[in-house]
């Protein structure tokens, strides 16, 4: 999890981007130009910034160059134009990625969380889906940046899952790496826990499908 800042005058855009970037696990702020972007870059402390180049009364290359002067977080631009010269002196600005329009939001997420992972914003070995966050080393999951509450077996469950998506395991397969083999409860348990499990995850429960006479499988969807 970690706070994003997208800079991006077209609202549309602007609402698609923080969209992703939420479902991703993160927390965002949005602003509308160059201006109230180095406002709220002075006043929150941010782990990355989305900027886009066309911006009205502050470009998004002067931005880059006072955030620079200000922080060390990693910076994306965004930018409808794909000639060299402009990458090439973004970059000299402190740019450490750039995207050309029109992009994909999913690669737009994963550019992000790579940064991330260089700048140590976010932890190594985290994973991510949807708006589930899930650090391992801490045994912290994350719903749309909010630290939710899982008993232990729960918190396996998920983890498992999560470290396994697109395949399908049995309720008895379940039963076995969760609980172990020498567990004497029945494959009711299973049900019972990945119930509990859906409903504190709400709507992002949807990536635990029930596969019937199959058992469950993680989905991965953005």
């Amino acid at each position: 999890m970690a706070n994003i800042l997208v800079v991006e005058d077209e609202k549309n855009m602007q609402e698609i981007i923080a969209d992703y970037m939420r479902r991703g696990g993160h927390t965002c702020m949005t602003a509308d130009d160059g201006v109230d972007a180095l406002m709220v870059l002075k006043s929150n402390p941010m782990d990355l910034m989305i900027l886009d180049l066309m911006m009205p009364h502050l470009d998004g290359f002067s931005v880059c160059k006072m955030a620079r002067e200000m922080s060390s977080l990693p910076i994306i631009i965004l930018t409808a134009k794909d000639g060299e010269d402009e990458k090439l002196r973004g970059y000299d600005l402190g740019a450490d990625d750039y995207m050309t329009k029109p992009f994909s939001p999913k690669v737009l997420l994963a550019k992000v969380n790579a940064l991330l992972r260089r700048s140590s914003a976010l932890p190594t070995d985290t994973v991510c889906a949807g708006k589930i966050s899930l650090m391992p080393a801490s045994h912290k999951v994350f719903l749309d940046g909010q630290e939710i509450a899982l008993t232990h077996k729960e918190y396996a469950l998920l983890s498992f899952f999560m470290a396994n998506p697109e395949q399908i395991f049995s309720r008895e397969q379940l039963l076995n790496r969760i609980w172990g083999y020498d567990f004497e409860g029945t494959t009711r348990t299973v049900d019972t826990h990945i119930k509990t499990l859906r409903q504190k995850l709400g709507s992002e429960g949807k990536h635990i499908t029930t596969l019937i006479r199959s058992g469950y499988k993680f989905e991965v969807t953005i």
